[in-house]
């Protein structure tokens, strides 16, 4: 049996943000790519990506022969979790798997061969890129694939105004008080400019704002869609669409994946921000990306587009091993 085998493994738990940066990173590689979901177990869970002895057994028996010969020639890892494989193939393909850890893995990044963290984790080393934001889908076709999955949106009333909503973090509270206060900004420029909204929840939406939400813009053009009740999401659609977007503050990638649109994109903050989330939006206002939401913006603006750039430097550092 071969040792290695001419493909990227996308590794990753099951968190949905973390999916989408391995594979979209993945996914431009030129390589067939393998979708891995492991999940460490006690005590591994805790200490990852610290603690490495006793190799496969931190997996669950049923996912081990997920990890197992022939090794890839790479593997992407994403989440603190997945780190522990990503380390763990170092050793045990010989140095012949080009490992890549996105997100800071809180250890020193020599320990994989390319770390990839968002300019805000404010990780250096040789080995580390560090784009603006986070890596995602988001290009002219994954828009225009939108566009098509959702033609309905094209007869809505311009603006049309995407509307994406997390939910609560550290320092950031997103219950009824700020939800109102949110969707009464919302229809006050909807009164001023007219057009629809297309409001969004994510899994981390609280139901009680997500009630403010149902209950404010029952009457406005639009939709509020909060998961398979309210049928296939349209979130490529509605970015593909979006005239303007409209972002909670708590989520770098929401935030990420609209400022790749190229539309105008704002976002509504009513206290300090915790410092990494922070000093990412100031880097999107510096760069003229992201604006409060009363603000009058461009209706176009340059798309920040950063995961082809960082798969082209990632192909340049696997050349030259």
């Amino acid at each position: 049996m071969s040792l290695l085998r001419n493909e990227c493994w996308a590794i990753t738990d099951a968190a949905a943000g973390n999916q989408r940066q391995a594979l979209a990173l993945a996914e431009l590689m030129g390589m067939p790519v393998r979708h891995l979901v492991l999940e460490p177990r006690a005590p591994w869970s805790w200490l990852s990506p610290r603690f490495t002895l006793g190799g496969t057994l931190a997996l669950p028996a049923g996912q081990r022969a997920q990890f197992a010969p022939p090794w890839p020639r790479l593997a992407i890892g994403c989440g603190r979790a997945t780190a522990l494989f990503t380390r763990m193939l170092r050793r045990l393909a010989h140095g012949q798997c080009h490992t890549v850890q996105i997100l800071d893995p809180r250890i020193d990044p020599v320990h994989w061969d390319t770390v990839i963290a968002p300019s805000h984790d404010q990780l250096n080393g040789p080995n580390v890129l560090v784009p603006l934001g986070s890596l995602n889908p988001v290009n002219d076709a994954w828009l225009a694939d939108g566009r098509d999955a959702c033609p309905a949106f094209e007869e809505m009333p311009q603006p049309r105004v995407g509307v994406l909503l997390g939910g609560t973090r550290k320092q950031f509270a997103f219950g009824t008080d700020y939800a109102c206060e949110l969707a009464a900004q919302l229809l006050a420029r909807h009164r001023r400019e007219g057009g629809s909204l297309l409001a969004l929840a994510s899994r981390r939406t609280p139901p009680e704002a997500l009630a403010v939400f149902r209950q404010a813009l029952a009457d406005v053009p639009g939709l509020v869609w909060a998961g398979p009740d309210d049928g296939r999401n349209p979130y490529p659609g509605v970015l593909g669409w979006a005239d303007r977007l409209v972002v909670t503050p708590d989520s770098v990638n929401m935030l990420s994946e609209s400022c790749a649109v190229g539309c105008a994109v704002h976002t509504h903050v009513v206290a300090a921000l915790p410092d990494k989330l922070a000093r990412f939006h100031h880097a999107l206002r510096g760069r003229g990306l992201l604006h409060d939401l009363d603000v009058v913006a461009p209706m176009r603006q340059s798309p920040l587009r950063e995961t082809a750039a960082i798969a082209a430097e990632l192909q340049r550092c696997m050349s030259g091993r």
